[in-house]
């Protein structure tokens, strides 16, 4: 794997690229004219992508048409012809004046006919259909539509017979123009570029934009219950509260005491969404040994019921009365029961002011709270052209061929976009431009490009891709706090994916990105103020509680958007969200290892270049360290001044070498270069594991000796801090007495010396010369070392 990574360096760069963003538009006269004239607007909402030209056909409906002289009846649909390209409407039984208000749209890149055909056939069931007449359009008297123009009024046409010499009985109503990507027409325009897409699969072929569900944190609050009666009336129960909300169940602790008036006052936290579809469902349960517990009442809630809080407001608290277990429909036996039904006391309410986390706070693209009344004016607007892809790898077998039909989805918000998918294709083009507010720079776009796999043929994967699901080709983040102001980044990223093989390039994505600032004193002024809401801090979430809360909010989002038509597929969402992110690696613990060591590399070169002076390597900087000494001893107030100077001439510097491009996937950093194929096999097993016995224990003592490895630092740690604990802890009764006396002594002279002569001596002794210096380490050092830790009393 090693000698495979070298030479493709360069591929795992960022590239510039330079494509032609823009309109141009050729003259639109009646008859076409040959130059090319530029757009008079200032904005275009198309101008992060390279324009594309579309012949546009809208078939509006027809009248009039003959009917077959044998059956009587007509079931007509219309053609749409253009070289080697055929589109079709859908056929309607026994209309004469049928009405389908479709659009075809043909790339112009790919016409290779000067005239089309638009044709009206009558559906035969058995034999061929009849041919019922044509209107033929010469392309060069197309007009071409500039947005934003209104659309081409279409016109009634007469039918021709089929050599087009004689007019035939009936007229289709046509609209007929030459447009870009921009126009309204091109979403649900059948497309040419996909005409071998049938069924179900037409719909998931073309681009749209997808809303997450507006998230809620719902507390439940399980303070007591009363009159808890179990089957076995002699034992007093041991009771707990079970919580359901959907598909999330938590429960209480048990109550400590037997008693029918249990009391927990425990919180509960789900992730509900709007509409609110789920109940909260409580039941009372009674322990009744080690291996069985038995139902005492239960009750239904619907969530639309619970106050919304907006702050940390107290909520009140209401009584409800639970449904008894094994409870008949008897009449007589009904009063009696909800005379003596068990009671719980709840104080519920759906949260508001927190941001419910669906993703990583590492790659979080939202930090709003679920609250719209809480929520402050966006300070920029973020544009994304979606160009292109180059050089992507064949993903599955059609027909016996090789292809890869390609899309791409964007998340950044609570709004996703997905690009139409572009059929049979190395080098699919999309452009196709998105625009989302932004609420705060320090957030990050996610885009990823998949293989759809859902087109209705005989897709067969190749090998490392899904059968059912769509194939991930690669993702992308991009940091906007990264992105200079109102400047368009037009780069090309390579799309790596990991996969149990190793580290794989799929391909380039080719982005035009823009981040216009809004408001420059709001960015400035949110750099001063927490990245979550005030919730989060003044009543945060435990670390085990979060992990939960965001599992179930991904797959809440997963199965809402699963629901849309088309659907965005659910294993598309968790790879955009990195559902996996949590699981253990030894590749990425060797990443996050290195990213740790590469911290501490400038405090460690820093010390060594402060032992090099010491130690007089090079004269001259010693002296003039020496000089820069005594000037701020002398001259104390400008020690600080000193510092921030410094710190500003190093800005200074720096800057000459900032980033020209936003970050990327950096397979370096990543450990994805130089990974043991034995750690990408491990990396990539299920969970629970699917290996022999024998693997997993290999895998298990690896483990071990890793985590061995970082409970002896995290050890370490912990010693040096015990020790400085124990200076004044008297745990070691003669160092913290010799200590104590010191101090007093250090005390006195501090107090009738100068500082600056103490000052001055200190550092006269530290940059004495090596001659004057023992190489046995110093009396403080020697002190600190055998001063006690805990570690004596760890098992």
């Amino acid at each position: 794997m090693k000698s495979q990574a070298a030479p493709n360096q360069e591929d795992y760069k960022l590239k510039d690229t330079k494509p032609h963003l823009g309109e141009r538009w050729p003259h639109g006269g009646i008859r076409g004219g040959g130059g090319w004239i530029s757009s008079e607007r200032a904005t275009s909402t198309y101008d992060l992508v390279e324009q594309m030209f579309y012949l546009y056909v809208r078939v509006v409906k027809a009248k009039d048409l003959p009917t077959n002289p044998v059956t009587g009846i007509c079931d007509p649909y219309v053609g749409v012809k253009l070289g080697n390209y055929k589109g079709k409407t859908q056929h309607f039984e026994k209309k004469t004046n049928p009405e389908w208000n479709q659009v075809f749209a043909f790339s112009k890149e790919k016409i290779q006919a000067s005239i089309l055909e638009v044709y009206v056939k009558d559906k035969a069931m058995v034999a061929r259909d009849d041919y019922v007449g044509k209107v033929l359009f010469d392309m060069n008297e197309v007009p071409t539509r500039v947005p934003p123009d209104s659309p081409l009024a279409p016109q009634w046409y007469r039918l021709e017979d089929r050599q087009g010499d004689t007019k035939v009985r009936g007229e289709v109503m046509l609209a007929v123009w030459m447009g870009t990507q921009a126009d309204e027409a091109f979403p649900e325009a059948w497309h040419s570029d996909a005409s071998s897409v049938h069924g179900e699969g037409v719909f998931s072929i073309r681009s749209k934009v997808y809303v997450s569900p507006k998230l809620w944190y719902l507390r439940v609050n399980v303070i007591e219950a009363q009159d808890v009666q179990p089957h076995d009336r002699s034992q007093p129960p041991q009771a707990y509260v079970k919580a359901h909300v959907g598909n999330q169940t938590l429960k209480t602790k048990i109550c400590p005491t037997r008693t029918a008036n249990p009391m927990w006052n425990e919180d509960l936290i789900f992730v509900a969404a709007e509409p609110f579809e789920e109940h909260l469902v409580l039941t009372v349960e009674n322990k009744v040994s080690a291996a069985k517990d038995e139902k005492v009442g239960k009750i239904s809630l619907p969530l639309t019921i619970f106050e919304r809080r907006l702050d940390h407001r107290a909520i009140h608290s209401r009584w409800f009365n639970l449904e008894k277990f094994g409870f008949g429909a008897l009449e007589g036996d009904k009063r009696h029961e909800l005379k003596f039904s068990t009671r719980v006391h709840l104080r519920v309410c759906l949260e508001g002011a927190y941001h419910v986390l669906d993703e990583s706070t590492l790659y979080i693209s939202d930090v709003r709270p679920t609250a719209r009344e809480l929520w402050k004016q966006p300070i920029g607007i973020l544009e994304v052209g979606i160009l292109s892809a180059q050089g992507l790898l064949p993903m599955k077998n059609k027909d016996g061929k090789a292809t890869t039909d390609a899309y791409c989805v964007a998340k950044y918000g609570q709004k996703w976009v997905r690009t139409r998918t572009i059929i049979e294709s190395f080098n699919p083009k999309w452009n196709e431009q998105y625009t989302w507010e932004v609420y705060d720079p320090c957030t990050v776009i996610t885009l990823g490009v998949f293989d759809n796999c859902h087109l209705g043929g005989n897709e067969k994967p190749t090998s490392g891709s899904g059968g059912k699901n769509d194939s991930r080709i690669g993702k992308v983040r991009i940091r906007l706090s990264t992105l200079e102001m109102d400047r368009i980044y037009t780069n090309s990223y390579p799309l790596l994916v990991l996969q149990p093989t190793g580290l794989k390039k799929m391909g380039e994505l080719q982005l035009a990105v823009r981040f216009t600032c809004l408001s420059l004193a709001n960015i400035i002024y949110l750099y001063g103020h927490p990245l979550l809401p005030k919730m989060h801090y003044l009543h945060p979430f435990t670390v085990n509680q979060l992990d939960s809360l965001r599992y179930q909010a991904m797959n809440i989002v997963a199965v809402r958007l699963a629901r849309a038509e088309p659907q965005l597929r659910k294993e598309v969402v968790e790879y955009m969200l990195d559902v996996d992110s949590h699981m253990w690696s030894m590749r990425r613990s060797k990443a996050n290892f290195f990213r740790i060591v590469s911290l501490f590399s400038g405090l460690i070169s820093m010390s060594s270049w402060l032992g090099e002076v010491r130690h007089w390597k090079n004269p001259i900087t010693t002296v003039l360290v020496h000089f820069l000494f005594f000037l701020l001893i002398c001259y104390p107030e400008l020690i600080l001044p000193t510092i921030f100077l410094y710190m500003f001439l190093i800005g200074l510097w720096n800057f000459r070498f900032r980033p020209r491009h936003p970050p990327h996937m950096d397979t370096k950093l990543s450990w994805a270069e130089a990974v043991h194929p034995d750690e990408m096999d491990e990396e990539f097993d299920t969970f629970p594991t699917s290996k022999a016995q024998d693997v997993v224990r290999m895998r298990y003592d690896r483990l071990r000796s890793v985590a061995g490895r970082i409970q002896t630092v995290v050890g370490d740690i912990a010693t040096q801090g015990e020790r400085f604990q124990a200076v004044l802890s008297w745990r070691d009764p003669r160092a913290s007495s010799l200590f104590v006396f010191l101090c007093l002594i250090a005390a006195v002279v501090l107090y009738v010396t100068p500082f600056k002569m103490i000052a001055l001596a200190a550092g006269m002794v530290w940059l004495r010369h090596p001659r004057f210096r023992s190489k046995l380490p110093s009396v403080p050092s020697n002190f600190f070392r055998r001063l006690p830790s805990r570690a004596d009393s760890m098992l």
